[in-house]
């Protein structure tokens, strides 16, 4: 009997402790630095999320995954058996919720574009770079990206929380062997119902899905509360708000409403660039389709990484050069030289894409991030989390500013702005921790060295030493 009670005792503590703190595999545990109940970060630079400027001298107290003390040092002291962490020369922001991301990065299929799957280094890349919280903005690999979200929920891999999105919804146009091609809005909906039933809980239209697939999708997503948001170019950007489009993608970078021989649910993608080209950077037409969207509160991504010209500017941006296998690196540094001093009207239309972004900002839009580690293998994954911030800047965006864009407005758009997003007390520990003061030289970003998620402080810099020469190959 006593044997019996001493076993039950046993398997009671071992659920008990389970539900009080996070269990960590041995290969996720190797990179903890922090992991005791209670944390104090004292006489730190503080960058709430709020947009608001930063304030010096703070201390902020976690305890079990949650905040509970922030403000001034002089009043805030750290309880009795913390674990003290001096802030002092050092930044603290909330972790970023990122709302533009994939698992996967750009390989090519012999002469075709196409995309594969990276299971093992871009997950932790995200955290690595500060990302606590992602929206996976189509997935080309679904049941990969559910798996990869539990097993991160279960503590067997290194990652942020996810929102994974379904497969892309996508009519037959590029030839992309990795992309979903459904065949109309019938077809559409059922591939929203199919993969909202096996766990993805968004949707993203593609540029040749029409306008009834896009609506037909919207229908059924909002049934469910869920939000789609789209690449688009067959729809416009006006005739997407018109339909219930929670978000679009890529800022105005996909946008078609300026071209003057556009044809209904159909893409010409040359015609569509040079019409943004042409179109003013002040232009009335594009403030009144701002005011429009605003209007119907549909959400915009920047995702200015994947558009960052070439010329004079870094290879990978970010500088994550050493995480890409050799053989992608070789691609990526080819096609990176190739292209210098020949994307002159690229870099006039990135600089029009800074200015619109600034003024959907500006006039009351929900502007959000991500990064889309795609393209010509350039972005990759973590790194471009920080180039993100330091872009969003270059469009005129204080660093509060580029911070909350990149972290209180993603938990806004995903409904989690009472857990995520700033700091504050009761809300999660997602916490980025970074040498140097971020408010005066932005590039500081790069300098994170703790990123704790649910209160538990991940070594950045090991994180990303652990991937390199994997991205290309897994």
């Amino acid at each position: 009997m006593k044997h019996r009670l001493f076993f039950l005792t046993g398997i009671l503590f071992a659920v008990t402790s389970k539900t009080l703190a996070q269990q960590f595999a041995p290969s996720v545990a190797l990179y903890i630095k922090v992991n005791t109940p209670t944390v104090a970060i004292t006489n730190v630079t503080l960058i709430d999320g709020t947009g608001n400027p930063a304030k010096q001298h703070q201390t902020v107290v976690f305890s079990n995954g949650k905040i509970t003390q922030a403000g001034d040092s002089k009043t805030v002291t750290a309880p009795a058996g913390a674990q003290v962490i001096d802030g002092t020369g050092k930044t603290l922001i909330p972790g970023l919720v990122m709302l533009h991301e994939h698992m996967y990065y750009t390989v090519p299929a012999g002469n075709l574009f196409n995309v594969a799957e990276m299971p093992f280094s871009f997950p932790r890349l995200y955290l690595a770079g500060g990302a606590t919280t992602i929206r996976t903005a189509g997935s080309i690999e679904p049941q990969t990206d559910l798996a990869i979200k539990r097993f991160i929920a279960e503590g067997k891999m290194l990652g942020p929380d996810m929102d994974v999105t379904a497969p892309y919804i996508e009519e037959q146009g590029y030839d992309i062997p990795s992309i979903n091609i459904v065949k109309g809005p019938a077809d559409a909906a059922a591939t929203a119902n199919f993969w909202a039933d096996r766990g993805c809980t968004s949707f993203k239209m593609y540029v040749h899905a029409t306008r009834a697939d896009m609506a037909a999708v919207v229908r059924e997503a909002h049934k469910r509360h869920m939000k789609v948001t789209g690449h688009i170019g067959a729809v416009t950007y006006r005739e997407a708000a018109e339909i219930g489009m929670d978000d679009l993608e890529h800022g105005f970078m996909a946008c078609s409403d300026f071209d003057s021989v556009k044809v209904a649910d159909q893409i010409n993608d040359n015609e569509e660039r040079q019409s943004l080209l042409k179109l003013d950077v002040n232009s009335p037409k594009m403030t009144e389709l701002i005011k429009f969207m605003i209007g119907k509160h549909m959400a915009l991504t920047s995702t200015l990484t994947v558009f960052e010209p070439n010329t004079g500017r870094e290879m990978v941006p970010g500088g994550g050069e050493a995480a890409l296998l050799p053989e992608a690196k070789e691609i990526v540094q080819r096609r990176w030289e190739a292209a210098q001093n020949r994307d002159q009207a690229s870099a006039s239309l990135f600089k029009k894409e800074l200015a619109w972004e600034k003024q959907y900002y500006d006039l009351g839009g929900l502007l959000v991030a991500g990064t889309d580690p795609t393209g010509a293998g350039r972005v990759v994954s973590g790194y471009s989390n920080h180039r993100e911030i330091e872009l969003l800047t270059e469009a005129g965006f204080t660093p509060e500013q580029a911070i909350k864009i990149c972290t209180l407005n993603g938990a806004v758009y995903l409904g989690r702005q009472a857990d995520i997003g700033t700091i504050a007390v009761g809300k999660k520990a997602d916490l980025v921790l970074m040498n140097g003061d971020l408010s005066q030289d932005i590039k500081n970003i790069r300098n994170t060295e703790l990123v704790f998620k649910n209160g538990v402080g991940f070594d950045s810099q090991k994180i990303f030493d652990s991937v390199k020469g994997h991205v290309g190959m897994n």
